[in-house]
């Protein structure tokens, strides 16, 4: 289900501490004195890094787990386009058996900053960290609870950072909170960070993992990226099998494009607030977000969705489909028309009786 969560919670433990060199020096052969050339290079870059420091506002946020293997840290630091190569770095913080020194941590770093200083950051280390997972297709109403037990936060406090001006205007959302931009991933957060720091580390998640190739397709689609996210919201909101996720993107395209409604059940399930199954009665609940009244897409993101659904906005299968039915076994059938739309749900249903499915 969209909604489940998970809430475990962990706090860091200090890393070890860097090896002790000998005081013994060796005789210096010419091959050893360019390899010491090398390492004293490295060590008066590091040592000019240490000078200054990274902030927060605008980085991108590097999660190290407790336990993690140096090459592992080079591959999360690569991965978030921090540096170039995670070889180089690797390479590099082994230098001097520095990498010894780095400790977990949630580190906030701007992609092209030097190795140096980004190793002076691992070692400094920052505060201990509680572990939280954000679902996909969760609504933040529902993150309220989670926050609270696994962070501390109350739901006051969130409601209150969600709806922060700087915040929306960072993503260019439309909506009153924040809702669509919480990127569904595990996340380590500070113990002592508050709501607003830990929505933006999750906001600055999603940015990082915004590609400016889908930027481009936006301008294609003649669409605003908060508009691709409603659409990716409610396509996460079907909980669609893989294999149907980009067919039930092209049903939306499709409706959106001929000026029809999108009669789509999740928003109206959240509209009501309430994860349960849908009755006539429902479908015409006086709501912005209900889209069997209302034409075109709801006025913001519905949850938060995945990557996944995100692309399958971007890029929609190509069909004559114009409606869709979900079977017992989670896929979907799909319809041109809606007398066969009709026939296909009472064929499913009849299948159910006989199978008692």
């Amino acid at each position: 289900m969209p909604g489940t969560v998970q809430l475990p919670t962990s706090q860091c433990r200090p890393s070890l501490p860097p090896t002790v060199l000998p005081m013994h020096i060796p005789r210096l052969t010419p091959a050893m004195l360019v390899a010491r050339g090398v390492w004293l290079v490295a060590r008066l870059i590091f040592a000019i890094a240490a000078c200054s420091v990274p902030e927060a506002q605008n980085a991108v946020w590097v999660t190290i787990p407790p336990g993690d293997s140096v090459s592992a840290v080079a591959e999360s630091l690569a991965a978030s386009g921090i540096v170039g190569s995670a070889t180089s770095f690797e390479r590099f913080a082994r230098m001097g058996r520095k990498h010894l020194g780095i400790q977990p941590g949630v580190y906030p770093m701007r992609p092209g900053t030097p190795m140096g200083q980004v190793l002076v950051e691992l070692r400094k280390g920052r505060a201990p960290v509680r572990y939280v997972e954000v679902q996909p297709g969760i609504w933040l109403s529902e993150l309220a609870p989670v926050f609270e037990y696994a962070l501390g936060i109350d739901p006051e406090s969130l409601a209150v950072a969600a709806r922060d001006p700087e915040l929306l205007a960072s993503v260019g959302a439309r909506g009153e909170t924040i809702e669509g931009y919480i990127y569904p991933t595990a996340y380590y957060v500070p113990v002592e960070a508050g709501a607003l720091e830990v929505l933006r580390q999750m906001v600055d998640t999603f940015e990082a993992r915004w590609s400016p190739e889908w930027s481009a397709r936006l301008e294609w689609l003649d669409l605003t990226r908060d508009e691709l996210m409603t659409l990716a919201s409610v396509i996460e909101g079907e909980d669609p099998h893989e294999e149907d996720r980009l067919v039930v993107s092209s049903v939306y395209s499709n409706r959106l494009a001929d000026g029809l409604r999108l009669q789509a059940d999740p928003t109206v399930v959240y509209a009501l607030q309430e994860r349960r199954r849908l009755y006539n009665k429902d479908y015409g609940l006086d709501s912005e977000y209900n889209t069997y009244r209302i034409y075109g897409l709801p006025p913001a993101p519905i949850n938060q969705p995945t990557t996944a659904s995100i692309l399958a906005a971007l890029y929609p299968d190509s069909t004559d489909f114009y409606y869709f039915v979900a079977r017992p076994d989670g896929r979907h059938l799909f319809s041109r028309s809606y007398r066969e739309h009709l026939t296909t749900i009472r064929q499913i249903r009849t299948r159910s009786r006989q199978t008692g499915r």
